[in-house]
């Protein structure tokens, strides 16, 4: 699907969309591409990695501004800002995660069996910005993204470690966490225990919803809702190299924009 208004009839319907080509990225991938191999390598950001070793899950990992340069580097070209400004607005970045998944990912680590077996079948599906609080690990509202923009660091493979997309789940989970916040003052959001209505709708989105592969060049882009559930599948692939990718998450300006902005 090609053209502005079919990308954008995509997202709205199926929660994502993806650009195998965007002008100008490879550019800024070679810009910022030594501080990322810089801080997966860092000593400092060690605890970083996960699961055996086998997912380096740097958060807010890359020292990007607002634009995405790194020292004196390139700004993130208009073509990816062109992505999600038509809803968004033009956000400032948050500082980049760099996901990095190794041959053998997802090792058992110490989590337990349940979440391994979830991580194996389920591939971890989840909404981003729903932390899982305290000893309950409570689902709550601690982060009111606006999207998330996956950006591959490095080609790779359609069998390493791709990102899933359960097709139309935004529109399930919405609902749900619409539902259950209707009631509650805006700023009281960040208190409210979610876990039921989201596991609900979570069911709901495996009994209706089909997982689709989201796979892209380096070079390319793409853009996930922010209430899409998503995750990420096994290592299957017979390449050696890591699968490196940059995921940006901006805020929306006001917490009621979580729920209010297409």
């Amino acid at each position: 699907m090609s053209g502005p208004g079919a990308m954008a009839e995509r997202f709205l319907r199926d929660g994502y969309l993806s650009v195998d080509n965007l002008d100008g990225l490879s550019a800024w991938l070679d810009s910022v591409s030594p501080a990322a191999l810089e801080a997966e390598q860092s000593e400092d950001l060690a605890q970083c990695y996960r699961l055996n070793g086998t997912w380096f899950a740097g958060v807010n990992a890359l020292p990007n501004d607002a634009r995405g340069r790194v020292g004196d580097g390139l700004a993130l070209p208009e073509t990816v800002f062109a992505l999600s400004e038509r809803w968004y607005g033009r956000l400032p970045l948050d500082r980049a995660q760099i996901s990095v998944t190794y041959p053998g990912y997802p090792g058992r680590g110490d989590v337990p069996e349940a979440a391994h077996r979830y991580r194996l079948h389920r591939f971890s599906a989840h909404v981003d910005g729903l932390h899982a609080v305290g000893p309950a690990r409570a689902r709550m509202l601690r982060e009111p993204h606006a999207f998330v923009l996956g950006i591959p660091l490095s080609d790779a493979d359609v069998q390493a470690s791709p990102m899933v997309v359960w097709r139309g789940s935004h529109q399930v989970m919405r609902a749900a966490l619409e539902a259950a916040l209707s009631d509650v003052p805006e700023a009281r959001w960040a208190d409210v225990d979610l876990s039921h209505p989201y596991q609900a709708a979570r069911r709901r989105v495996f009994e209706t919803c089909v997982a689709e592969v989201v796979h892209v060049p380096r070079g390319g882009a793409y853009l996930v809702h922010r209430h899409a559930l998503h995750g990420v599948k096994p290592w299957a692939s017979a390449q050696t190299m890591p699968r490196r990718i940059l995921y940006f998450r901006p805020e929306v300006p006001q917490w009621s924009d979580w729920l209010s902005a297409p």
